[in-house]
Formats: C-alpha cells, sequence, structure tokens
C-alpha cells in the first residue's frame, strides 16, 4: 500500500470516529439507554413501504431497515449488547407528543420535517422525498386538485396534506370536504367504498396503499404535486449529541451506496404482504438528498 492510500484510509477511519464520537456520557438519550438497556422506536403499522406489519406482526420496511442499522450502532457506543428494543406504534396525531414525552426515543416512519415541527423535535438528515398527491380509481373524472370543488377528500389526521386541503378550501374557496382516517389503511378502505372521489397523501405512500387492493390496476396516482415532504427520522430537541449519531449513520448508508441498495429492494421488487413491486424509480429529489446529505426542512 502506497503512502497516498494508507492516508486515504487513516482519513476514513478518522473521519468514521468523528461521525460516531457521541457516547453515554455525552447524551442523555444514550446514557438513559444504557441504563435501562431498553431502546424504545416509534413504528407506523401501514405505511408500505415504509414502516408497517408483516404477517407475523412484524415490523418491516425502509425506514425500519435504516433504523435497525442506528440501533446497531446505539448497541455499540452503549456496549449493550442484549439490547431490548422496544418497538412502539404511534400515528400522525400523537407520533411527536411520544418523542416530546419520552415514550419514543427516536420514531421511524413517515414524518415530514417541517420547520414548525422542528420547534418541538428534531430531525435527522432526509431518507426520502415525497409529492403529494391523488389517488383515484382509474376512469374518475379527477384528474387534478382543480377537479376537486365541491368534492369529499379522505386524508390522515394530522397530515401535511390535511393542512394543505383546509388552505385549498380557505385561499380558492374549492369547498372540499375534507374526511380525516387514522391511517393509510383507514383511508384507502374508505376511498374503496365510493364515500369519497380522492385520496390526498404522499404520492409514494399512495403508490403502498392501492397495492392493498384486489386489483392494483384498478387505482391511479395523479395531481401536480402541492408540495415535496422530506422525511426524516424524529427525537427529542434537546439531545445533539444523539442526533449526531443517527445523522451518521444516515450519511453514511448514503455515502457508501448502501442506501440505493436499500431503496432498492423495498421500491423496485416484489415486497410483502403481496409480493407486488411498487416500480418507483428514485426521483431526482431523492437522488439529491442522498448526494447532498442534509436535515432542512422544505417548509
Amino acid at each position: 500500500m502506497n503512502l497516498l492510500s494508507v492516508v486515504g484510509v487513516a482519513s476514513l477511519v478518522l473521519q468514521t470516529s468523528l461521525v460516531f464520537a457521541a457516547g453515554p456520557a455525552d447524551s442523555a438519550t444514550l446514557a438513559r439507554i444504557k441504563e435501562s438497556g431498553t431502546i424504545s422506536i416509534g413504528h407506523r403499522t401501514s405505511s408500505i413501504p415504509f414502516s408497517y406489519y408483516d404477517s407475523n406482526q412484524k415490523v418491516i420496511g425502509f425506514s425500519q431497515d435504516i433504523c435497525d442499522k442506528v440501533i446497531a450502532e446505539v448497541r455499540k457506543q452503549t456496549g449493550a449488547q442484549n439490547l431490548q428494543v422496544r418497538m412502539v406504534p404511534v400515528t400522525s396525531q400523537n407520533r411527536i407528543s411520544l418523542v416530546q414525552n419520552g415514550t419514543v426515543d427516536l420514531e421511524c416512519g413517515v414524518t415530514t420535517n417541517l420547520k414548525s415541527r422542528q420547534q418541538q423535535v428534531a430531525f435527522s438528515t432526509t431518507f426520502f422525498v415525497a409529492g403529494t398527491r391523488l389517488l383515484v380509481k382509474k376512469g374518475s373524472p379527477i384528474h387534478d386538485f382543480s377537479d376537486l370543488t365541491g368534492k369529499t377528500v379522505v386524508t390522515n389526521a394530522g397530515t401535511t396534506s390535511e393542512r394543505i386541503l383546509r388552505k385549498l378550501n380557505d385561499e380558492k374557496k374549492t369547498n372540499i370536504t375534507i374526511q380525516s382516517a387514522k391511517d393509510y389503511g383507514e383511508s384507502f378502505l374508505i376511498l374503496q367504498s365510493g364515500r369519497v372521489a380522492a385520496f390526498m397523501m404522499d404520492d409514494v405512500l399512495l403508490s403502498g396503499a392501492k397495492t392493498l387492493a384486489t386489483n392494483p390496476a384498478e387505482w391511479a396516482v395523479v395531481g401536480t404535486p402541492q408540495s415535496f415532504e422530506a422525511y426524516g427520522f424524529m427525537m427529542r430537541r434537546d439531545d445533539p449529541e444523539f442526533k449526531k449519531l443517527v445523522d451518521g449513520v444516515i450519511t453514511n448508508l448514503m455515502k457508501s451506496g448502501e442506501i440505493q441498495r436499500m431503496y432498492d429492494k423495498w421500491f423496485s421488487k416484489p415486497i410483502p404482504p403481496k409480493n407486488v413491486s411498487f416500480d418507483f424509480p428514485m426521483s431526482a429529489a431523492v437522488k439529491r438528498a442522498y448526494e447532498q446529505p442534509n436535515d432542512e426542512a422544505f417548509e
């Protein structure tokens, strides 16, 4: 090995050690995890393909795979080889409060990083970027948001989509009736029942919801994106050292290229529960996020 190679390897080792410099003494979260021998992870129950239950009620998904890497680093930093992982189901309505009150150490779901939310919790490096669109039955007269005037639309309670629909009513007088559901599964069931004209949510989650249909080909994601959503993991605001650890894990996945393989696993290949492929190519926005890792909110 020549001198330049030695220097390069030494530099990489130094960078890696600096990324994971946080330890139990520096982080209140890590200290508590070490003392209790348990880390509490917030997860979603039906956010395909990010965080959801498989047929054995085990939490799987793209978010969970990334989260597992963080858990492995926490285990290493705390020296807790027998670390217990407590999985806590969360919803759009309670996820922030459960992080704030300490019930959850790290929320690994599909939460959008917003400047307003940063006043309540801290967000990790962005691991996905989605656009808010509509899911409709093929053949529906709904092709874009301008077609929603006077119609009933379902979305998940406590989400950015719910806020955008209310804003459309206020600013454009669209007279949309908004029906709020507890999660993606319930929203899609309401859409399938014919009680609403469309289901508004992040495009990738709409694609996930339609894989649950008897015939996914009967459903289409349409409309001009009304916002772009930067997904990050949530944690408490008062522990920058724990955030440094989480960000370091995610950033290393991006720089090593491993996150590309993880992406392909969940978005390009057949996945549970029906072994249907999303066929959801990586967007330019996601590629930029991986090339230039950051934790910036879009709004």
